[in-house]
This record gives structure tokens, C-alpha cells and sequence, in this order.
């Protein structure tokens, strides 16, 4: 039996590597199309002429060398391997890969790999591993951006709301309910609290949209350890990047990640494991 699960924890590895290196299109194109998105509705409303793009999305073109255009092939782009073997190198420039395409192949394998540990190979870990490979990749896209699409948090709130509702979750639907309705409402009051006293806006309405997402996903009592954990663990950060000068112009820090990576954590561990880190 043993066997047989760690057999089927590894296969759920490997197609989290596949879907790792989708995840990088992701990442890198959503926030461009997004923002090509824009600029069009802008130039629409003023009723500047608005030019036919080429197309670009996550299926088109074919990914590029950033340095030299060299088309990457697919015997190039097998996860984490290819990148072993090109020794993080262009094979046509050789420029250099980041290590940040392997590191996303490697942590969705291995949160995939935890799922299917959990849960075996079963529907509920096909589930909870969407989960996961969706919140690495918000995680991501708010740390290189700032933003956190609706069209990822959103339809991650009515995913969990929905798997609550059919019982593909543990968690009730009253609890999903409650908690979506309290991650939003919590953090929106702390956003008016905070410009009210000082003026300035203290993170984006994604961050919103995440935390009730989580609260649909693990019912209301987990919001505390989740707030708690993302909390403490970005003001250590955001402390260590001051002293070194890594903020960003204007000192912020995005706190999605940080939400992300405790609701991953609650997924994997439980949220009495995230009390006890924080020494509750």
C-alpha cells in the first residue's frame, strides 16, 4: 500500500513538473495580456483607433530566447532537465536562463507530489493540486507586478465556494461561505482603516479577493493562522529587504505572496501547525 502511493505521489510529481513549466507562461504573459487589455479599452473609450495586435496569449507564439528570439524547441523546454543540460544557457546566445523557470517546475512537482500524498490519486488531490498550482503562480505574478488578476483570484473564490457546496472539500458550506465573506471583509476594513489614518493605501483590492478565496477554500478558522503566518513572516522579509536596500522604489512589499504561501501551507500541514509556528 505504501508503495502504491508513493508510486502514485511520484506520478502526480512529474505532471506537476508539466504543469510547472506551463506555469511560467502564465506568470510571465497573463500580466502582459492584461495589460495590452487595457491599453485597448483605453484607446476604445477615448475613441483613439485601436490597432489589430498580433497574436499573443498563452498559446501564441512560440516561446522565445528574451536576448536573441532563438525559438525555444520542445526537446529545450522538458522540465528542469533541459535546463540541467543547456546549464542555464541559451543554446543559440548563451545567455543566461533564470533559475526561477526550474525553482517553478520543482516547487508545483512537489506540491503536487504532497497532494496526491495526502489525498492519493483521487480526484480530491487532482483538486487541491489546481489549488496549489494557482496560488504559486498568483504568488508570483503579484511579486513581479503587484497584481493579482480577477481573473484568477475569482474563480478561485467560486472554486473553493462550489467544491464546498458539492462536498469535494471537508470543509461545510456554511464555514466556506463565512470564511470567503470574512477574508474579504476583514482585510477591506484594515485598507480603509489604514488610508484613513495615514492617506495612503496599504495594499490592493486583490489582496481582498485572495483572502476570501482562502477563507472558501478552508472555512473561516483557518483565516487566523493564515493572516497570522503571511503577516510575520512578510514583516521579517520586508525588515531584511530594507536593511539590504531590495524594496522596490516607493518601500512597499506585495503581500499576496505572502497569503499564497500560508494558504499553501495550511493545504499541507493544517492550520493548527501554522498557530504553533507563531507561537500560538
Amino acid at each position: 500500500m505504501l508503495i502504491s502511493s508513493g508510486v502514485d505521489a511520484a506520478l502526480f510529481g512529474v505532471l506537476g513538473l508539466l504543469i510547472g513549466s506551463f506555469l511560467n507562461v502564465v506568470i510571465h504573459r497573463l500580466p502582459i495580456m492584461l495589460e495590452a487589455q487595457w491599453k485597448a479599452e483605453c484607446a476604445e473609450q477615448s475613441g483613439q483607433p485601436v490597432l489589430a495586435p498580433e497574436p499573443f496569449n498563452l498559446m501564441q507564439p512560440r516561446s522565445r530566447c528574451p536576448h536573441c528570439g532563438h525559438r525555444i524547441g520542445s526537446h529545450e523546454n522538458i522540465p528542469i532537465l533541459s535546463y540541467l543540460i543547456l546549464r542555464g544557457k541559451c543554446s543559440a546566445c548563451k545567455a543566461t536562463i533564470s533559475v526561477r523557470y526550474p525553482l517553478v517546475e520543482l516547487s508545483t512537482g512537489i506540491l503536487f507530489y504532497c497532494c496526491a500524498w495526502k489525498w492519493g490519486a483521487s480526484s480530491t488531490a487532482l483538486l487541491w493540486s489546481a489549488f496549489s498550482a494557482t496560488l504559486l503562480a498568483l504568488a508570483l505574478i503579484d511579486w513581479d507586478t503587484t497584481l493579482l488578476p480577477d481573473t484568477m483570484t475569482l474563480p478561485l473564490l467560486w472554486a473553493g465556494l462550489i467544491a464546498a457546496a458539492l462536498q469535494w472539500t471537508s470543509v461545510p458550506l456554511a464555514e466556506a461561505f463565512w470564511g470567503a465573506v470574512a477574508g474579504y471583509l476583514s482585510l477591506w476594513l484594515v485598507y480603509w482603516a489604514f488610508k484613513l489614518i495615514t492617506g495612503k493605501e496599504g495594499m490592493g483590492f486583490g489582496d481582498f479577493k485572495l483572502f476570501a478565496a482562502l477563507g472558501a477554500w478552508f472555512g473561516w478558522q483557518a483565516l487566523v493562522p493564515i493572516i497570522l503566518m503571511s503577516s510575520v513572516i512578510g514583516a521579517v522579509i520586508g525588515i531584511a529587504m530594507k536593511f539590504s536596500s531590495g524594496l522596490r522604489e516607493g518601500g512597499y512589499l506585495p503581500f499576496g505572496p505572502f497569503l499564497a504561501g500560508a494558504g499553501l501551507a495550511v493545504m499541507v500541514f493544517g492550520p493548527g501547525t501554522l498557530l504553533h509556528l507563531v507561537g500560538l
